[in-house]
């Protein structure tokens, strides 16, 4: 077996940002994720005696705590605990305790995909996660990560990555969910919800408009051309509201998260761990958050700035001492009177009132070890999730699932005997791998002969594909935090010469430009298997949105994206049908790079010079393509199954005042066809318009995944509130130093309720 993991950092890398030696010496089943040995914490208080320490009374609030504590704090004390621990080894990062006051220290972890520590349960990419349109599959993969964490040790974990899939190319994109902010928002309140029930603090990450990693570049350093350090993100406050907030401000309002990471780049010319316009004006007093805000490692420039405009902690505050939370520095700013220690309190305050909030001074502490972990059943876990995020895009003649006729398969691919996953924070050192080569070989059994080649000469893998009854060819990309994909075809990855970032500043389609990944030209490989046997079934495993030139001459394809350590089962139940495919997909597939919305134009992206305009605004993805008319390769939401469904009787129903919902939408889903599987009937809204507040044609507004037996109906109800219909109006500012505020436009609101953002079969309006 071959392991292969993608953009794997060396021991010195933390967070998202390399330290540089020199400087730096139970899946659905339940929210708690019901699949530990043993729970490393007890309800022992760390805190001390009451009548010595009258913060540790548990019947006051976390606030009344807070005040007590920060009252017997001396200044030393408060201005360390804002910077990190820079021995926090074999944590991500971690806050330094407090013997004397009986503060106990934070440590953090990586990541989105499972804990960055050692070895641990790859769980699939959190695109995946989304893949599935159902919160409980989110939520339960929340809940797993979260109890790995604790069991090394772990209060808090820096995940979800909830950056919108802005961009194709960019080398996040497996960390992420979706183009769509509802999609995104849902998907995230429920992994932290999932993450926090196990007493695991979540970060929610990059706030904001962190959508690129730079070209020009090699990971896991940052590209040099539209650099995430440096980048200036021009975006209009509509656009920021409605497209790439909202599922932060869902993240707050509905999950509660702990703690809120700033992101490296500059957001309207301020860098984001110093933008008091999003820090202050819409986190704070729009959303009213009260948790910790952390910077990424590193993003923290200006120590006055941070300090006078909401940034809680830096975790490389220690480390060095010209980063901006150093105890030198600080000092330096209050002498300076550029900030004040009640900026210090107000930092300090916020960081203790969070820690008991969470009850860290209330328990034991996590204990690292990894016996407590129960590898076999979260192994399953991550099997189950990857199931339902199969996606199936094409099966011309139900060449899919695989039948009893077929008696040889052809394996083809270097993807196929490789554990797949990203690079960066989202990196992980699996326990255990099932590849897709392994999962077919064991669930084929001995009635079924399985060959493999590995795709490098593709005359031979030809020759394999044609004497086999089925050929299966399993491709995937490259991506890796540090450096954006050089184009979106599988061709391309971050692994390549840069002469396509080069055409892209001229302007040029770069993905045109052939690449090959390894050495190996994909897109040719699936074409010459093809050609050979009609029976093709293609296997992608990509972190996002690729192209696929091919499509239209091969039988079947799945994109099971980065499937995690036990995807090779989960793919091969779905290609036998032991499993009935139900993922959807949550970005748009293009039929060409020319349609993308950054297309031809760089200062959409990477930028000129450190400067990059939003001037798509709010159409994003599908948006993009429903404004221009663009027919995509697979559209939004789209998905296949092995049985079909009918959707009937849609109503509106007006909502009542208890449930603060405006409207509920009613329909019925059938199973028509001989197989039980899941439908994801999806509710799309289009607002009346004006030249003064201009719309997108559609934009998802619920979803929900129902599962049925052959024949079975059931009722979906997709409920509708005020934000539902709400459009930010930048020329109706609610406060005078506010740029606009939430209306709802006049006129009739048309419904359309389909399984995906281009099969829209019941409609009705609304106003």
């Amino acid at each position: 077996m071959v392991m292969f993991k993608r953009g794997s950092r060396p021991f010195w890398w933390s967070g998202g940002f390399l330290m540089v030696a020199a400087l730096v010496v139970a899946v659905v089943g339940g929210p708690t994720g019901a699949h530990s040995v043993a729970d490393a914490a007890t309800p022992v208080s760390r805190c001390g005696d009451v009548a010595v320490r009258p913060w540790c009374d548990t019947a006051l609030s976390p606030d009344a705590r807070a005040t007590r504590l920060l009252a017997a704090m001396t200044i030393d004390e408060r201005i360390a605990l804002l910077g990190g621990d820079p021995n926090s080894s074999p944590h991500t990062g971690a806050q330094l305790p407090n013997t004397r006051l009986g503060i106990p220290a934070v440590n953090y972890t990586d990541g989105p995909v499972g804990p960055r520590q050692g070895s641990a349960t790859a769980m699939p990419a959190p695109i995946a996660v989304a893949a599935a349109f159902n919160p409980a599959v989110a939520q339960s993969e929340g809940a797993e990560i979260a109890t790995e964490a604790k069991f090394k040790g772990n209060d808090a974990v820096f995940a979800p990555t909830v950056n919108i899939e802005r961009n194709l190319q960019a080398g996040r994109s497996y960390e992420a969910y979706s183009e769509e902010p509802f999609l995104v928002g849902s998907t995230a309140v429920a992994w932290i919800k999932g993450a926090q029930a196990t007493g695991v603090m979540a970060d929610v990450k990059h706030f904001a408009v962190n959508n690129q990693e730079g070209q020009l570049g090699a990971a896991p350093f940052t590209g040099s051309i539209g650099s995430r350090f440096l980048i200036n993100a021009l975006v209009d406050e509509r656009t920021l509201r409605e497209v790439y907030l909202p599922h932060f401000e869902a993240s707050v309002k509905q999950a509660g998260v702990a703690t809120l990471m700033c992101s490296y780049n500059m957001v309207n010319s301020t860098y984001a761990c110093e933008n008091s316009h999003l820090l202050q004006q819409v986190l704070q007093r729009d959303w009213g958050y009260k948790g910790i805000v952390l910077s990424d490692y590193a993003a923290a420039h200006n120590t006055a700035a941070n300090l006078t405009n909401g940034l809680d902690f830096e975790p490389l505050g220690l480390a060095v001492t010209d980063f901006s939370y150093h105890p030198q520095q600080i000092m330096a700013a209050l002498a300076a009177g550029m900030a004040s220690q009640s900026d210090v309190d107000t930092h300090v305050s916020r960081i203790l009132r969070t820690m008991f909030a969470f009850g860290i001074f209330d328990r034991a502490a996590f204990i690292n070890d990894d016996a407590q972990i129960d590898k076999t059943a979260d192994n399953a876990a991550a099997e189950r999730v990857e199931e339902q995020a199969i996606t199936l895009l094409k099966n011309t003649n139900s060449t899919l699932p695989i039948g009893r006729q077929v008696k040889t398969i052809a394996v083809i691919g270097p993807y196929a005997d490789q554990f797949v996953t990203g690079g960066g924070s989202g990196g992980i050192t699996p326990f255990s791998v099932t590849t897709a080569l392994a999962g077919i070989r064991a669930r084929a059994g001995s009635g079924v002969t399985v060959t493999y080649n590995d795709g490098s000469n593709q005359t031979a893998a030809a020759s394999a594909a044609k004497a086999a009854d089925l050929a299966i060819v399993v491709v995937g990309d490259v991506a890796s935090e540090g450096q954006d994909k050089s184009c979106i075809s599988l061709n391309c990855s971050t692994d390549t010469e840069n002469s396509a970032s080069v055409l892209l500043l001229q302007g040029k389609n770069c993905a045109t430009t052939t690449c090959p990944v390894n050495g190996l030209d994909e897109d040719g490989l699936i074409t010459s298997v093809a050609a050979a046997n009609p029976k093709t079934v293609v296997v992608l495993e990509t972190g996002t949105a690729v192209l696929t030139p091919w499509r239209d001459k091969v039988a079947a394809v799945i994109e099971a994206w980065y499937p995690g350590q036990d995807g090779g089962t989960a793919i091969a139940r779905v290609l036998f049908g032991d499993v009935n495919p139900s993922g959807h997909l949550p970005v748009t597939f293009p039929a060409s790079a020319d349609q993308l919305p950054t297309a031809g134009n760089p200062a959409a992206y990477p930028g000129l010079g450190v400067v990059e305009t939003y001037s798509e605004k709010l159409q994003v993805g599908y948006r993009w393509y429903d404004a221009h008319q663009f027919t995509p390769a697979y559209p939004f939401g789209f998905g296949l199954s092995y049985t079909t469904f009918r959707y009937s009787n849609l109503s509106v129903v007006p909502g009542r005042a208890a449930t603060q919902n405006v409207a509920s939408v009613k329909m019925t889903v059938t199973n028509t066809g001989t197989t039980a599987g899941s439908a994801t009937p999806q509710l799309y809204l289009s607002k009346p318009g004006t030249a003064a507040l201009p719309q997108v044609v559609r934009q998802l507004e619920g979803y929900h995944s129902v599962s049925l037996a052959p024949g079975e109906s059931t009722t979906v109800t997709f409920p509708l509130n005020d934000r539902s219909f709400a459009s930010w109006d930048m020329t109706r500012p609610s406060t005078a130093d506010t740029s606009g505020s939430w209306v709802i436009p006049v006129g009739f609101y048309a419904i359309a309720v389909g399984d995906s953002s281009r099969s829209l079969s019941l409609t009705t309006q609304l106003g």
